[in-house]
């Protein structure tokens, strides 16, 4: 007898929650203390994924089969580093504050702007 193939929507969903508890579970055994904000998301998404599946409402917000947004995924990430003692994730902190000498015309080089 074959077994089904994995649903992907649940294994979206799986992974979410186990990514939410990881977070929660590695800022406890740090002793980082979570803002009252954060603590509430952690809560609220769980919540969320737990009672329809997702996180959000919106299709236009996250692909159709994942259970985050893109902006739900990034804070996420964004707890857990801080829970493992990190700052920010470094690629997205570079990109915010922006990076000087990564604005150049195209068509020239690093000496001729010197």
């Amino acid at each position: 007898m074959k077994s089904r193939p994995p649903d992907p929507r649940e294994a979206a969903r799986r992974s979410a929650l186990n990514a939410l508890r990881r977070a929660r579970r590695k800022a406890e055994r740090s002793g980082v203390d979570l803002s009252e904000w954060e603590g509430e998301f952690l809560g609220s998404v769980e919540t969320r994924i737990l009672t329809f599946g997702r996180a959000f409402g919106d299709p236009e917000k996250g692909a159709p089969g994942q259970a985050l947004s893109a902006l739900q995924q990034r804070k996420l990430k964004e707890i857990a580093a801080k829970a493992a003692g990190g700052e920010t994730d470094a690629k997205t902190a570079r990109f915010a504050r922006g990076v000087p000498g990564r604005r150049r015309r195209p068509g020239t080089s690093a000496s001729d702007e010197a």
